[in-house]
């Protein structure tokens, strides 16, 4: 226990780590909160208003809300979590709206200096308000107005960027993690079973690392995903059947230069079994260069993800991925609105940029280079 506190230590005396450690702890609170700290908390933050599309960061907008004809269901609080709330308003942007009898007369924005005149009953576009029982009065009618800032700006649809990345975070982080799971749980056997066995099963093993390892990455997603189809959970699959091969290098490795150490003899000479000897008294002490490539294979999964969603055939619209929002948005680079493309390529660049610093301090830390 005092170890480890000794480690932890020592990992947070490295600024270049804790600096990782603060923006992984903060993507993994936005990934969790994100649909109640995103302004446009609709499922995967897709709420389209064409009129606005391309705006600038820093774009403010009045809307009048306008009651959904069929109004969405409720939604529990876990569910809400996971996947967001239906809108249960239309945004409509107005430049300026007035009352007359029944009805709501507003300038609908069309676009910059462009208006249409356009007419709503109170009974769908107007709000309730307390009536003033002391006075007698009757009930204050009074059209629901909003002023929405877009602090990154909106995408050609109209979506808000900043809701976007915000829930865009958790396609990286669970692409990541997935990857991280598959390549362990794969490498790590198949490395263990090499370094201890030796002989034949060593042979086979290291050709079959070979192999994988001689095909270019991106190209055996591509092949891969051709054989799962597109989708969330068959980038996670493809992305994590081409990382193992350095988690197995490295295991075979150092278990290469454990197996004949005395602890493990002594093991043998006491009739343990070999799983009982791999598992518990091998594998434990090869770990700490794995925790490192660990690190360094979640910063590999997040660009590779983004790089299929950019091509296309990583996570499809309309939910959210860095990737894909880059693609989305790259043509706005040489125009008027750098910024759609360049804050999820920033994004990637933070995440990945941690968890190299991350991976880096557990390098010194658990002395893998001794």
């Amino acid at each position: 226990m005092n170890g480890n506190r000794h480690l932890v230590k020592r990992l947070l005396r490295n600024k270049g780590t804790l600096f990782g450690l603060i923006v992984i702890g903060a993507s993994i609170f936005v990934a969790i909160t994100a649909y109640f700290i995103a302004p446009d908390a609709s499922p995967d933050a897709n709420r389209i208003i064409v009129e606005i599309g391309g705006r600038k960061p820093g774009f403010r907008q009045r809307f009048l809300l306008v009651k959904k004809q069929e109004q969405p269901a409720p939604v529990s609080f876990f569910n809400r979590l996971l996947y967001g709330r239906e809108d249960r308003f239309d945004y409509i942007p107005i430049n300026a709206f007035s009352m007359k009898g029944d009805s709501i007369v507003v300038e609908k924005f069309v676009d910059e200096d462009v208006g249409e005149r356009r007419s709503y009953p109170v009974s769908v576009a107007a709000d309730l308000l307390s009536p003033e029982r002391q006075s007698g009065n009757p009930p204050v009618f009074s059209p629901r107005v909003v002023t929405r800032h877009f602090w990154l700006g909106t995408d050609k649809y109209g979506r808000d960027i900043l809701s976007r990345l915000l829930i865009g975070v958790r396609v990286s982080l669970a692409v990541g993690m997935v990857t991280v799971l598959l390549s362990l749980s794969v490498g790590v056997l198949l490395g263990a079973l090499a370094g201890y066995f030796g002989g034949r099963v060593d042979e086979i093993i290291l050709w079959l690392v070979n192999v994988v390892w001689s095909i270019p990455t991106l190209l055996l997603v591509f092949a891969i995903m051709l054989v799962l189809g597109k989708g969330f959970w068959q980038v996670f699959v493809a992305i994590g059947l081409t990382l193992w091969v350095n988690v197995a290098r490295i295991v075979r490795g150092q278990v290469l230069a454990v197996r004949e150490r005395e602890y493990v003899e002594a093991a043998k000479a006491l009739g343990y079994s070999h799983s009982r000897i791999l598992f518990r008294h091998v594998l434990p002490n090869v770990m700490g260069p794995v925790w490192v490539v660990s690190a360094s294979n979640f910063a590999s999964a997040i660009v590779i993800e983004a790089g299929l969603s950019f091509l296309g055939v990583g996570v499809q619209p309309p939910q959210p991925s860095w990737g894909l929002m880059i693609k989305e948005n790259y043509n706005f680079i040489i125009t008027h609105n750098p910024m759609l493309a360049l804050a999820p390529g920033l994004a990637i660049m933070a995440l990945v940029l941690a968890f190299n610093l991350l991976g880096n301090g557990l390098r010194d830390v658990l002395d893998v280079r001794m």
